[in-house]
């Protein structure tokens, strides 16, 4: 066992104490420096969970490029699990797009060597990711000289919407440049304000229109497009448009291109942005407004002085027109019109002074006529009967405004017209159907259209070859085998043809088999359609034929009796002229001196005598039929001396019978080349029967005149005149006037006859006008040249 001195002790003791108190010096330091080492490990914590959770990662380059990739920047860039070079950090599906790399490592390389800022977005390679890069150069102290620090950031969402903003900046600026190219090319002026409503801008057509030299000018020299109207400039209209914050309208005029305008004018507020305005030229329009007035006023006027009633209602059912017709056609007044009624009010008040239909339902009878203005756009039409008898026809014509017009047409007139036009048309078919005569109407096609009954009989056709309505080919070819002869059917298709095409009328007649004759005609009808009708004449053919022989009968009879009184006459000549030789012989007193009453005896005989001589060559004139005068014969005639000869021949006569013998010579009657002795004989016999004829008192008056083609005789009297039934016969050989009592001669009417026989054998004409009591006047009429 080891024994230690004090000393020893002591000396252990110290450097115990001093082993114990290093040992807590070195605990309390340890201690220390934990609490450090744990608010330090603590601190690093917090700083790599802020960094964890920044939105930026950060990443540090060192001078020699290497680079050692947090977790989040290896899975965006998909990069492996280890240090890299800088310069590594691309690929075609990792890293970043080459031409972005390139670009980063000047940035990196400018950084390290000047302390340039890094600050650049760059794409990853294989996806649609962006990454924002900013960095710089770190501090002095905190890493190796040259290294820079960057901070990547995800900035796929930030590029997307600056790519779209940009996109839509790139769009408005499009769409400006548009709208300035709009306004620009506008035809009409357009301009802006700015907030103190000075002009800032002004299109080339505000230019033109204010003859600015260009916008800058029109600007610059505050020129406005119109003057102030009322007192309102065109500022303070702009000021009133902004304040009232909507866009303002009027029309002022204006001078535009030296004629005066009428523009509308409109400001648009743009709130802060100041005031828009544009003008458009509404001359025309406002003309053709004005013309549109005058036209719908014109039309107005017209419809009020149609004869049919008008009536027009708004989308309202309020009535805007009626015309004067339609007050008077329903019995109502203008002023109770002028009120606009309502349509249903205006039934109602038709129906109250009867002049509506009558309707067991009005309601629903007014129902269904209000129903017309919601019809589709189609004309309506009713017939309406009044309880007066009153026939109207009612047109609805609903209008795109949703507005009806109306029009009531009097048709009373009408109906009673139609009815009476049915009841001719029924009369017409009867009358058609029982005619006597065939009648049928071909259509221009030639086929047949109408026939009667009477028709198919003549033929003897069937009624179901008929209703067929067959053509004329057809026709013919069924009634030829029934004619005398076959061949002369086709004369039938030739009239009709004639008759529809080339529109001319023809007739005939054609004889049948069994010996009937039928008399044809076809007309053409004023409707292209041609009339062809058919009559049975075999009767008359048969009546025809014995007045044909008895005619022959009779002429040749007339030519017995006519030769007859020519023997006669001849042989009263001779008789004749012993006698008025022997009388004048006695006269002349070489049977000796006669008594007194004898020579009167004589006298009578005489002129007996003469006047039957005269007779006697009067009928051997008329029955012998004289020829025309010969050129031997003629003479120039000088008519006023052969009038004047006839008027004084005629004088003792007329004093015999009382009567005043007037003559009324015109030079203008001349010469002409004729016979004397016939014409003398014609005047003579024209004032022997107007002396006749003429009681005791009357006048007889010879006129004679002419022009340059003829020579005209008149003889008139104001006698007995001719009965009508008498004149036709008046120029008949041997018929005499039964007009009462008269002497002479000219018994047997001869003086008329061989009067126009003498005047037609010299190329003129005799006329005969005469009335009962009233006289008779006969005009000769002899041409200078025959």
């Amino acid at each position: 066992m080891i024994t230690l001195s004090p000393m020893a002790l002591g000396l252990i003791a110290v450097i115990a104490a001093l082993w114990l108190a290093a040992a807590v010096a070195a605990t309390v330091r340890a201690t220390r420096r934990s609490a450090v080492a744990e608010e330090l490990s603590g601190r690093a914590a917090w700083l790599e969970g802020l960094i964890e959770a920044a939105p930026a990662v950060p990443l540090s380059v060192a001078p020699d490029g290497t680079i050692d990739p947090p977790a989040r920047l290896r899975d965006w860039l998909a990069l492996p699990d280890r240090r890299i070079k800088l310069s590594d950090l691309t690929g075609e599906r990792s890293g970043l797009v080459a031409d972005d790399h390139a670009l980063l490592l000047a940035d990196v390389a400018a950084a390290s060597l000047s302390g340039a800022t890094v600050s650049r977005v760059v794409r990853v390679a294989g996806s649609s990711r962006a990454l924002k890069v900013e960095g710089r150069r770190t501090a002095a102290g905190h890493a190796p000289a040259g290294t820079v620090t960057l901070w990547f950031t995800d900035a796929t969402a930030n590029e997307a919407a600056v790519h779209e903003l940009r996109a839509q900046v790139d769009r408005l600026d499009d769409a400006l440049d548009a709208v300035s190219a709009i306004i620009e090319a506008a035809p009409f002026p357009m301009w802006h304000r700015s907030p103190d409503l000075r002009l800032t801008l002004v299109n080339s057509a505000y230019v033109a229109a204010v003859e600015a030299k260009d916008a800058s000018d029109a600007v610059a020299r505050g020129l406005e497009l119109v003057e102030p109207v009322g007192g309102v400039s065109a500022i303070a209209a702009a000021a009133a448009a902004r304040e009232k914050g909507e866009a303002a309208t009027r029309v002022v005029p204006a001078i535009i291109g030296g004629e005066r305008r009428r523009l509308r004018i409109v400001d648009v507020p743009l709130g802060d942005a100041g005031v828009a305005g544009f003008a458009v030229d509404v001359e025309e329009i406002e003309q053709a407004h004005s013309a549109l007035d005058r036209f719908a006023q014109a039309q107005r006027d017209l419809l009020d002085r149609l004869s049919a009633g008008v009536a027009q209602f708004a989308a309202d059912q309020g009535l805007v027109f009626s015309n004067q017709a339609f007050a008077r056609m329903f019995a109502l007044k203008p002023e109770w019109l002028a009120d606009r009624p309502e349509f249903d009010r205006l039934l109602e008040r038709m129906r109250e002074s009867d002049r509506l239909p009558e309707s067991r339902d009005f309601p629903g009878w007014k129902a269904e006529r209000r129903g017309w203005f919601t019809e589709a756009s189609r004309e309506i039409e009713e017939n309406w009967l009044l309880p007066e008898g009153t026939h109207l026809r009612v047109v609805a014509q609903p209008l795109p405004d949703g507005g009806l017009l109306l029009i009531f047409e009097d048709r009373t007139e009408q109906v009673a017209l139609a009815r009476a036009r049915d009841t001719l048309l029924r009369v017409r078919t009867a009358t058609f159907d029982n005619l006597f005569e065939a009648v049928a109407v071909f259509a221009a096609d030639g086929r047949l259209q109408l026939w009667n009954s009477r028709f198919g009989e003549m033929w003897g056709l069937e009624d179901a070859l008929l209703d067929e309505h067959p053509r004329i080919d057809a026709l013919v070819a069924a009634v030829s085998g029934k004619l005398a002869s076959p061949t002369r059917a086709d004369r039938i298709r030739d009239l009709v043809r004639s008759a529809t095409v080339e529109r001319r009328s023809h007739s005939g007649r054609m004889a049948f088999a069994d010996g009937r004759h039928l008399e044809f005609a076809a007309v053409p009808l004023p409707d292209g359609n041609a009339l062809f009708t058919l009559l049975d004449i075999t009767d008359s053919r048969r009546i025809e034929s014995a007045l044909r022989e008895r005619a022959e009968a009779l002429e040749a009879a007339d030519k017995i009796k006519t030769a007859f009184v020519a023997n006669m006459s001849y042989e009263l000549r001779t008789p004749l002229t012993s006698i008025g030789g022997f009388a004048e012989m006695m006269a002349a007193g070489y049977a000796g001196k006669l008594p007194r009453q004898a020579k009167d005896y004589v006298s009578s005989i005489l002129e007996a005598v003469a006047r039957l001589a005269t007779l006697v060559d009067d009928v051997l004139a008329l029955t012998s039929g004289e020829a025309p005068p010969s050129d031997s014969e003629l003479e120039e005639i000088t008519v006023t001396r052969l009038a004047r000869d006839a008027a004084a021949g005629m004088t003792a006569a007329a004093e015999a019978r009382g009567l005043d013998l007037e003559t009324r010579l015109d030079d203008s009657a001349g010469q002409l080349r004729g016979d004397p002795r016939r014409l003398r004989q014609a005047v003579d016999n024209l004032l022997r029967n107007a002396i006749a004829y003429t009681a005791s008192g009357g006048r007889v008056l010879l006129d004679v005149s002419g022009d340059e083609k003829a020579a005209v005789i008149t003889v008139s009297d104001n006698g007995v005149g001719i009965p009508p039934e008498e004149r036709v016969r008046v120029f008949d050989r041997f018929h005499r006037v039964a007009l009462g009592q008269r002497d002479g001669d000219g018994a047997l009417g001869l003086g008329l006859p061989l009067t126009r026989q003498f005047v037609e054998q010299h190329g003129g004409t005799v006329t005969l006008d005469s009335e009962p009591g009233q006289g008779t006047t006969v005009t000769i009429r002899l041409p200078r040249h025959r």
